[in-house]
């Protein structure tokens, strides 16, 4: 345990423990990898200006978000495989999430279905907060299964996935992909039936479940498995998918909408326009479009756009210490979440491991909170070089 001091050292952990194939599955980005890269980076060009001599004995982190209130800002974001990392996968951070009071966005292709997740976080909170993460896939009526599953299992708001309508190209991943298929399948799946070179981890489970192959259960995504092929891997992503669409949503749920993948002021104010209840600025994790900017750089201008409306911010990508949330949040952000480094938690200790990343970041926050002058609004600057140039949150 003295090892693990920071979220940095459980990924380094988890690169030790796990196969190099299911490592590189969720550490890799787009291309050259430039917007992974950024988004943990651009972080360090905010600096935090402190005042002092503030009265910072209690420090009181709850947040309300669409209607309930939670003990951090700091949720978990939707990651795919979580069974790769622990055997219990979904359930796992599910629980972990509900005994800490925040909330959990479970993926789509989650190894454990939508309702054994929420089992188990109710099993800790019959309360607990949890979101549905939702592609929608070319047959619609599947989309709409899928919607109603998740309102009778209890889930709360859906957060809709605009920002992958083909899949990035992602070259660390192709270059994974022949250890993981080795290390899963003992070659009966050989690079030369698929070749490596062509596809992404996504696109070779994807044949390899077209096959007929009954893919192993860390490899299964659980709310597809009604379908005709056991392990249905859900990849058929509608790339016609526009804003006339999300009015088609709401016709049939009455769930609140959240989209995620917003990086644009212009698309902010669409967002408004089309009735969504919140937004989160994301590249995806730097895995879809390379270069493009970190979320923390897009922030400011989707908050701008969405000011003075009933639409809440949120942003994801790169957060990796409670400086970074403090960050965030100064610059309009309602709440932030954590992708990778609840999978690194999970490849440490399962639930106990989740719930130790979830906690070191959020006594960094608080920590941070104090040594700011928590309630003084405060000044930001950019360091792109001296002199300092202040920026002022909203």
């Amino acid at each position: 345990m003295a090892k693990l001091a920071c979220l940095d050292d459980y990924e380094t952990l988890a690169r030790q423990k796990m196969a190099g194939g299911e490592f590189g599955f969720y550490c890799t980005g787009a291309e050259n990898e430039v917007t992974l890269r950024r988004n943990r980076e651009a972080y360090d060009r905010l600096l935090i200006r402190p005042k002092v001599l503030i009265d910072v004995s209690k420090v009181n982190t709850s947040v309300t978000i669409q209607g309930h209130t939670l003990a951090s800002p700091i949720c978990v974001a939707p990651t795919s495989l979580h069974g790769m990392a622990h055997h219990e996968g979904e359930k796992a951070t599910a629980r972990a999430c509900a005994s800490l009071n925040t909330c959990y966005c479970i993926s789509s292709y989650s190894n454990y279905s939508m309702e054994e997740a929420a089992a188990a976080s109710a099993s800790v909170d019959e309360d607990a907060l949890r979101w549905f993460q939702l592609y929608v896939e070319q047959d619609r009526k599947l989309t709409e299964q899928l919607v109603r599953k998740c309102e009778k299992a209890g889930y709360k708001a859906l957060v809709l996935t605009v920002d992958r309508p083909v899949l990035g190209r992602r070259l660390q991943e192709v270059r994974y992909i022949t250890a993981i298929v080795l290390f899963q399948y003992n070659g009966l799946y050989s690079s030369r039936r698929y070749p490596v070179t062509e596809c992404t981890c996504g696109q070779y489970i994807h044949r390899v479940r077209r096959s007929g192959f009954k893919l192993p259960k860390h490899l299964r995504f659980g709310n597809f498995e009604d379908r005709e092929h056991d392990g249905y891997f859900g990849y058929d992503v509608d790339a016609s998918l526009n804003w006339d669409d999300v009015a088609w949503l709401k016709n049939f749920t009455k769930l609140p909408i959240i989209i995620k993948g917003i990086m644009r002021a212009d698309d902010a104010a669409l967002a408004v326009r089309h009735g969504v209840a919140g937004i989160i600025v994301s590249n995806h994790g730097g895995r879809q479009l390379d270069t493009c900017p970190a979320t923390i750089e897009a922030l400011p201008e989707v908050v701008k756009a969405c000011r003075n409306t009933n639409v809440d911010v949120y942003v994801d990508g790169g957060i990796r210490r409670g400086s970074d949330v403090f960050k965030a949040l100064a610059l309009g952000a309602k709440a932030v979440f954590l992708g990778r480094p609840i999978i690194y938690g999970l490849v440490h200790q399962g639930e106990e491991g989740v719930k130790q990343v979830l906690t070191r970041i959020q006594k960094d926050f608080e920590a941070t909170m104090a040594l700011s002058g928590k309630y003084f609004p405060p000044l930001l600057y950019f360091s792109f070089g001296l002199p300092l140039k202040p920026f002022f949150a909203p």
